[in-house]
């Protein structure tokens, strides 16, 4: 009570988000734009549900553009674990996948609002969405064993942007 008397806008805001209560039997796999927490243990009944803009699929940028947005998005990511496994996977495909796929790696990188979500779903941890069981969610997830035991401890550096293309 005393935080309602002294704090008179705080408490507005706070009742104001009540609104937005994360509800404990909202599915992990939603597809909603907010922020949830990182910990897939929690119970989330203490977490505010922060809105996000709706992800849109840019159709006004070169494919070229495209591959060199997706290049840095995949190097750039929130957690080191993804840095290294989407910019490797990026290194290793961008330049082959098709402007169908690389639409699809786009939302796939860029919908989710945590970037644990994409981590779980790459690694098989979760079960992804259907709106990402895709042939790019295929070709990520089998990148993801390391089926030929590849050291990845750090992203790729740049200097192979550079070379010619085989």
């Amino acid at each position: 009570m005393a935080v309602v008397a002294v704090f008179p806008v705080l408490a507005r805001m706070l009742a104001l988000s009540r609104r937005h209560l994360v509800s404990p039997s909202l599915s992990m796999t939603s597809c909603r734009r907010c922020y949830r927490g990182d910990s897939p243990n929690d119970s989330q009944k203490d977490m505010i549900e922060i809105p996000l803009p709706p992800w849109q699929e840019r159709t006004d940028e070169s494919i070229e553009t495209k591959r060199a947005r997706l290049l840095y998005e995949s190097r750039k990511r929130g957690m080191l674990e993804n840095c290294i496994l989407l910019s490797l996977f990026a290194k290793e495909h961008l330049q082959h996948m098709t402007e169908k796929q690389l639409n699809l790696y786009d939302r796939l990188i860029n919908e989710p609002s945590n970037d644990w979500d994409i981590y779980y779903w790459a690694t098989e941890a979760k079960p992804a969405p259907e709106i990402f069981e895709n042939e790019v969610m295929v070709l990520l997830r089998d990148f993801a064993k390391n089926k030929n035991k590849e050291q990845r401890l750090r992203a790729p550096d740049l200097e192979y942007l550079f070379e010619k293309p085989h």
